[in-house]
């Protein structure tokens, strides 16, 4: 814990090495950082009264190979990006956990009931109680703090806001109770367990592993209990490109669209299931295809189509990985595009059937061939259905490239980010 005059001075200091692996180099971002830390601190100390803390931070993460494979058991290549949430955190001696997040009302969680309650799916504070419960059956412990939160991922951008937020807490919790000694990867685990337990969501483990790890990182999902993460060594910024992420909006929350988002998993497992497994990871391409006259009647087309697709970029992380490893990228970019061919035609997921006439991921991917036909790579990012849509655009390209976009989706729509180093942290200044 640290007085938060003296945690001000140190990020105010001008040779702040941390603050550089996390925003980057440039003076006007670091300078409006330090603001964002002090701001921050300065609603804590007014909210809760206290003066010593803890700083966090936690990523958002970007999807760079592998869509809609994590699910299945699949292989996945990802990031974290310089887009964060961050926290300043303190012990309140209670058995309550008080959480006031930017431009939203405080919640509290009480810590001495900590059941799963159906009426509270899909709030902040069903995310938090499930983290704590895990935490503890696993032998961890648990007690009450008081925490003001500020996001800078946005949500529904496709950049994991939520994963983010669960492996935020998971690591204040961490810190402040356990020093520490929770692995990143279990820290994702049990905030993928939260979301799948007391959130109602289910999702897969990649999102959480990226935001928790950092880093540019592939990560083996056959066994789910033991994931398989690898640090990937490559510089992006030494290739001269520069990697867009674009907030194209559209997504809805009714339950047709869910029902549409939630039939990934399900109709990939359907496959499995009548070769006689539960994921697709556990059968070959090979089977699937000999068997599609008898699946078909039992899935539907789609699915075997969804299976098509889970096999080829499941496969392709592999692919990426060596490529980038032999610093091949323009082998790489190339299989970003396959990628993205691959989840239009195969795995559906680039726009709402239920809603066919909103088409916006569709859209900004046709208008990103335009511009970066032979020079560049793009593909949806993330879930799909709406969201955020995945660019690598080379420098020369990049203001026309940002200009075409935003004259559709809005001033600001254009994220360029880089890959940070850092997972979810506690901040040693």
């Amino acid at each position: 814990m640290a007085k938060i005059s003296a945690l001000i001075e140190k990020i105010n200091g001008g040779e702040n090495s941390l603050f550089n692996e996390l925003y980057g180099t440039n003076a006007e971002t670091l300078s409006e950082q330090a603001d964002r830390y002090a701001r921050l601190m300065d609603e804590f100390k007014k909210m809760y009264g206290q003066d010593d803390v803890e700083l966090f931070s936690s990523p958002g993460r970007t999807e760079i190979g592998g869509n809609h494979t994590d699910h299945n058991h699949g292989r996945v290549l990802a990031g974290a990006v310089n887009l964060d949430m961050i926290a300043v955190a303190a012990k309140n001696d209670s058995n309550i956990i008080k959480i006031k997040s930017a431009g939203y009302p405080e919640f509290q969680v009480d810590l001495s009931n900590l059941g799963i309650d159906g009426s509270q799916f899909y709030t902040s504070s069903s995310l938090v109680k499930g983290i704590c419960a895990r935490m503890k059956e696993n032998g961890f412990e648990i007690d009450g703090f008081n925490a003001c939160i500020e996001g800078r991922v946005p949500k529904g951008s496709g950049l994991s806001s939520s994963a983010s937020f669960e492996v935020l807490i998971g690591a204040i919790v961490n810190h402040l109770f356990n020093d520490g000694k929770m692995s990143a990867v279990e820290n994702a685990m049990i905030g993928q367990w939260s979301e799948n337990n007391f959130f109602g969501k289910p999702c897969g483990l990649m999102d959480q592993t990226a935001c928790s790890v950092g880093g540019l990182i592939t990560i083996d999902f056959k066994d789910p209990a033991n994931p398989i993460v690898k640090k990937v060594d490559f510089d992006f910024v030494s290739t001269g490109f520069a990697l867009v992420i674009t907030d194209v909006g559209g997504g809805h929350d009714d339950p047709a669209s869910q029902a549409e988002y939630a039939s990934l998993p399900t109709e990939m497992k359907a496959v499995a299931a009548e070769l006689g497994a539960k994921v697709l990871r556990e059968v070959t391409l090979e089977q699937v295809i000999d068997k599609i006259p008898e699946i078909r009647k039992k899935t539907g087309d789609r699915a075997i189509l969804r299976a098509i697709h889970f096999h080829g970029d499941n496969q392709r992380v592999v692919d990426q990985v060596a490529a980038l490893e032999k610093n091949d990228f323009q082998a790489f970019l190339k299989m970003v595009v396959e990628s993205g061919y691959s989840s239009y035609m195969y795995n559906q997921n680039i726009f709402d059937v239920v809603h066919k006439d909103e088409q916006v991921v569709s859209l900004a991917l046709a208008l990103s061939e335009l511009v970066l036909k032979r020079s560049g790579a793009w593909r949806v990012h993330g879930g799909g259905f709406g969201g955020t849509i995945q660019a690598f655009v080379p420098q020369d390209k990049l203001a026309e490239y940002v200009k075409t976009l935003e004259h559709v989706y809005g001033k600001g729509k254009c994220h360029t980010l880089f890959i940070r180093s850092k997972g979810s942290i506690k901040l040693e200044l």
